[in-house]
């Protein structure tokens, strides 16, 4: 695939010069100021299309959309789901709910249909915004209980057009304007995901005090020097993608979205708009890295400044390749959607601690079976002290859960790990032994319910494996009522949880064992099969 889009007006093609950004972000960050300081200069570029949207553009169609909801009854509080793909209204859409006070989910457009109605459902979504291009999943929906039904791009049956709303509705009065928040779902230990949900931020749109402000302002600091262009390659449905590029809006950067991962086109695009920060993920760097030398070093990618990497465990091999290719820009941060703690490592600090995921950026302790801390250098379960507050909607028992029994201020995300001599943080394991295959998390449990209803399976576990490209894969180990079970039965399966499940949740492979290493109470030990799989190595390395 290659870049066939004009270069960014206004300063980003080579050689021009970038307008500098507006100090009056680090007082009141919205992307309404810089409609009025930099009005063309574009704030979201879709990468194959070349669809361009201004401030200008953004400011006002954010706007009236959310005078639109208004319009339509949804006051602050309220609440929207988006399912659609990358497209150039979805930041659009997101900003019209972050400045209308509303929460906003973003829900995987590649989930079946059962998995979008939980999630519309439980978050008792009283808006769903989408396109054309999911007609298939929205056809299979029960929206019932969805008043409000919007269609961005194309036409689907029962939905307003997002452009005539648009044009008939007022912009929200800036009085009414209140800062709203990102309702995403995480991982479950029973195979559902819950929404984390935190508390609205109660102050005018872009008031210093909200948290989703603190956290623009932040990157502000980190990346003040810079003019940024950031480029987006993942899903917008992801937390991390959505509210980076959100952030970066409110001090004035351009943001290049991608409508889909392609290594060939991410490099071009780096050299043709001038990159200076992206956000990737594990299996971008390995999609990068095989592609041919030759090809990689013809782009010229000295514009980058900053590539901060997440949401899953780097391989370090991988980690030090890139570094060598791209110099000591590659820097990680570890974290979750709960937002209860935090650490952060540059490339020199990793090259001296190396498969560290850094220094914790609050209170961090490494808590042992007893609930006592543990020294450094000894594995335990990882908490964080202080972090945001939150809950898991709908589930005040999973809520209470990730919280010491002891010491309530301190919680956790259900990692194991330790802490060396120097205060930087390595990661073991997973409590939960949730799986991680290219930066998506993956429940076990959902994929084992649905393998547990076909009738070749006495009993099954799912665990993630190596995989050199995606960190890990998914692999079904399955009990047959049959035991001549063979290599048809593995197709059948998977192609089982495929007709169920979204694809990347569903086993690449399955392995057929006569017994699952149970306790005689039932309990299945994983980490027997784990080492099966990732004997001499981390469980995560």
């Amino acid at each position: 695939m290659t870049d066939e889009t004009t270069p960014l007006p206004g300063g980003s093609g080579r050689g021009a010069r970038r307008p500098a950004r507006s100090r009056r972000t680090a007082e009141a960050a919205t992307p309404s100021l810089h409609a009025i300081d930099t009005p063309e200069r574009v704030a979201i570029m879709m990468a194959t299309s070349g669809e361009t949207v201004t401030y200008t553009d953004l400011e006002d169609r954010s706007a009236r959309f959310a005078g639109a909801l208004r319009a339509r009854g949804i006051s602050a509080g309220g609440q929207i789901a988006i399912l659609m793909e990358n497209n150039r209204a979805y930041l659009e859409v997101a900003w019209a709910a972050q400045r209308s006070g509303l929460y906003y989910t973003a829900v995987n457009n590649h989930l079946r249909v059962g998995e979008v109605q939980y999630i519309l459902d439980d978050c008792g979504a009283q808006a769903i915004v989408t396109s054309s291009a999911t007609a298939e999943i929205v056809a299979g929906l029960d929206l019932s209980r969805i008043p409000v039904r919007v269609c961005v791009a194309g036409d689907v049956d029962g939905f307003e057009r997002y452009a005539d709303l648009l044009a008939e509705h007022r912009r929200i009065e800036v009085e009414d304007e209140r800062e709203g928040r990102e309702m995403l779902y995480s991982s479950g230990t029973t195979g559902r995901p819950k929404g984390v949900r935190k508390p609205l931020p109660g102050t005018e749109f872009g008031h210093p005090s909200a948290a989703p402000v603190q956290i623009a302002n932040g990157l502000l600091t980190q990346w003040e020097s810079e003019s940024v262009v950031f480029l987006s390659p993942a899903p917008l449905y992801h937390g991390a993608p959505l509210i980076f590029s959100m952030s970066l809006h409110r001090f004035g950067a351009t943001v290049i979205v991608m409508e889909r991962f392609d290594a060939r086109q991410c490099l071009a695009l780096i050299e043709r708009h001038r990159v200076t920060h992206t956000q990737m993920v594990p299996t971008m760097f390995v999609r990068l890295l095989r592609l041919p030398r030759e090809l990689r070093e013809r782009h010229d990618l000295s514009s980058l400044v900053d590539i901060v990497h997440s949401a899953a465990p780097c391989a370090i091999p991988v980690k030090r390749a890139m570094i060598e290719w791209l110099g000591p820009i590659v820097n990680e941060y570890y974290s979750g959607t709960e937002d209860i703690g935090s650490t952060y490592i540059t490339s020199k600090e990793w090259l001296a601690h190396p498969g560290s995921v850094g220094r914790p950026t609050q209170d961090c302790f490494i808590v042992g079976e007893d609930g006592e801390i543990l020294p450094s250098g000894q594995v335990g379960s990882i908490y964080f002290g202080g972090g945001r507050p939150f809950e898991y909607h709908n589930d005040p028992k999973k809520t209470a859960s990730v919280a010491h029994h002891r010491h309530r201020d301190r919680r956790t995300f259900g990692d194991i790990g330790y802490l060396d001599d120097d205060g930087y943080l390595y990661l073991t394991d997973r409590q939960a032994h949730m799986i991680i295959s290219g930066g998506v998390n993956i429940y076990p449990q959902e994929v084992e319910d649905v393998l547990a209803t076909h009738p070749a399976v006495l009993d099954a576990a799912v665990i993630g494996v190596p995989d050199g490209e995606m960190g890990e894969s998914v692999r079904a180990v399955v009990q047959p009522t049959d035991r001549s079970a063979a290599e048809d039965t593995a197709a059948e399966l998977i192609a089982y949880c495929r007709a169920r499940l979204a694809s990347y949740k569903c086993p690449r492979a399955v392995d057929f064992v006569d017994e699952l290493p149970r306790d005689p109470s039932g309990k299945l030990f994983k980490r027997h099969l784990h080492e099966k799989y990732w004997a001499g190595r981390s469980f995560i390395d």
